[in-house]
């Protein structure tokens, strides 16, 4: 299909004497022409990424050509560094399935120009009409393969490995990592069209990137996973530098949506088998969570690297506060004026009560250090020396971290 699809553009691109370019209703790239002569940012970009970037897909949808029945004359727009196009709907029998774009610099593409690409619409309609059917059948097959993965089922989780497996969707049935990745949007709101579209965009390129055999993505509710299958044998590409271009992708796609504040990506654990896919999906979007709430951890957070929060990320703290673990630490959260005396306790039991590295790390006068020190101690009715106090006082200001009770500046 792709072939037939392939001999129909260029034919159409010899015919107008201009390049052209064929996206499917979710403009995505599916074939181009040859393209000589001027081409701006928009066309070289989606050539490169297979997409259009956000800002594009909006400004299209706003001069209708969605709703288009018949070829569409737009004007350049230099803040996208987009030159004047003409687009044509692709429909068949009024289904629309998507559009073939000419580059119009000179605004010389006349009406008989228009007319040959009219003529061939039914050939190109149904082409890409097949290549639309069999494309969203296998990527109807591969979702639910890849949902199931992700259920707690055991017998359903292995017919979706035999399933993936039968189908040729991954190559092999290897060591598997799960990354997650969440936008984050306001309190109490939830991800637009706009938010879904450049997820699912971002995890798109992330596959073509590695590999689409050795990847698998869905995107759910207010996330998008991506899993990568086959292990780090010679030739696959390690978690880490995958995560690294899935974030760049990611930065890439929200640019410009107001509704998005920022990314988090969450890496599991590797597994053995695709089977094991569950368990570190789990940990990448506790991962996620743990990010999502402490910033500084910064936009990518390693399941493997997160400490005394892979415990509490798996506890209900809506009923948990710090006052529970230390009440004595409970009345000093939240008062402003004891801000500085909590940051530099933190600092205290992160280096192990070390007084030397604690005072460099703050750059204070030891004496300065041991003042607060006994204020603290004083003020939250504890004893620094004991061990089990320390440990009491680290967890809760973990804990008062990890619920928005504790913000350090």
């Amino acid at each position: 299909m792709r072939m037939e699809l392939q001999r129909i553009v260029d034919r159409i691109a010899a015919r107008v004497k201009r390049p052209a370019l064929i996206e499917d209703r979710r403009q995505r790239v599916v074939v181009y022409s040859e393209h000589s002569g001027v081409i701006d940012g928009v066309r070289r970009s989606s050539i490169l990424r297979r997409h259009t970037t956000p800002e594009v897909i909006a400004w299209a949808r706003e001069i209708g050509i969605m709703e288009a029945r018949q070829p569409v004359r737009t004007h350049a727009l230099p803040e996208l560094d987009l030159l004047p196009r003409v687009c044509v709907p692709i429909r068949h029998q009024d289904l629309l399935l998507g559009f073939v774009w000419f580059i119009d610099e000179a605004e010389g593409m006349t009406d008989e120009d228009i007319s040959v690409v009219t003529e061939a619409m039914p050939d190109l309609s149904l082409a890409l009409y097949r290549e639309n059917l069999l494309g969203e059948l296998t990527s109807q097959r591969e979702a639910e393969a890849t949902r199931t993965l992700l259920v707690e089922s055991p017998e359903a989780r292995r017919e979706a490995v035999r399933s993936l497996l039968t189908d040729g969707l991954v190559a092999t049935d290897g060591q598997v990592t799960a990354l997650v990745a969440h936008l984050v949007v306001a309190p109490d709101d939830v991800l637009d069209d706009a938010a879904r579209l450049a997820l699912e965009h971002a995890l798109v390129a992330t596959r073509q990137w590695v590999g689409s055999r050795e990847t698998l993505h869905l995107v759910r509710h207010d996330h998008g996973v991506l899993l990568l299958c086959g292990g780090r044998s010679a030739g696959r590409v390690p978690a880490e530098e995958v995560a690294a271009h899935l974030d760049q992708a990611l930065r890439g796609s929200i640019r410009g949506l107001a509704s998005v504040a920022r990314t988090v990506l969450g890496v599991g654990d590797p597994r053995p088998r695709l089977y094991e896919s569950l368990l570190s999906y789990q940990e990448a979007f506790q991962a996620t969570r743990v990010g999502a709430q402490l910033p500084a951890l910064g936009p990518v957070v390693c399941w493997s690297d997160l400490g005394i929060y892979r415990l509490l990320s798996g506890v209900d703290t809506r009923h948990l506060d710090v006052a529970r673990v230390h009440p004595g630490l409970g009345r000093l959260i939240g008062d402003e004026a004891q801000q500085v005396l909590l940051e530099t306790l933190e600092t205290y039991l992160d280096l192990a009560g070390n007084a030397h590295a604690t005072a460099e790390r703050l750059r204070l006068h030891r004496t300065t250090l041991y003042y607060r020190l006994q204020r603290v101690e004083l003020l939250a009715d504890t004893d620094l020396k004991d061990g089990n106090e320390r440990l009491c006082l680290h967890l809760a200001l973990k804990l008062g971290r990890l619920t928005g009770q504790y913000q350090p500046g």
